[in-house]
């Protein structure tokens, strides 16, 4: 069976690194939702909340307007490292 879920129940890859290169650019979750508005995707600041906090799935026309707000490139935003620990800890809890 499809599961569209972490391990960890999470909804989504990129809200973690959404959250922190936000934070680089010392933009708030107000000002990443104007600047996305702006670009053509209407979000707001709860929609942003959601997607740091995981707990919001995100299609792949936001992950493109996410990247060129934040001024990265789309793999940046998808970078797996979490997740791969997650699945490899469950992995070996099953074996």
């Amino acid at each position: 069976m499809f599961i569209n879920k972490t391990t960890s129940g999470n909804n989504n890859i990129c809200g973690r690194n959404v959250m922190r290169l936000r934070k680089a650019k010392k933009l708030s979750q107000n000002q990443l939702a104007s600047m996305l508005q702006i670009l053509g995707l209407n979000v707001d600041k709860n929609a942003i909340q959601r997607i740091e906090a995981r707990k919001r799935f995100i299609t792949d026309i936001e992950l493109v307007y996410l990247s060129d707000a934040l001024g990265v490139a789309h793999h940046e935003l998808l970078d797996r490292s979490e997740l791969n620990v997650a699945h490899e800890n469950a992995s070996s809890e099953n074996t």
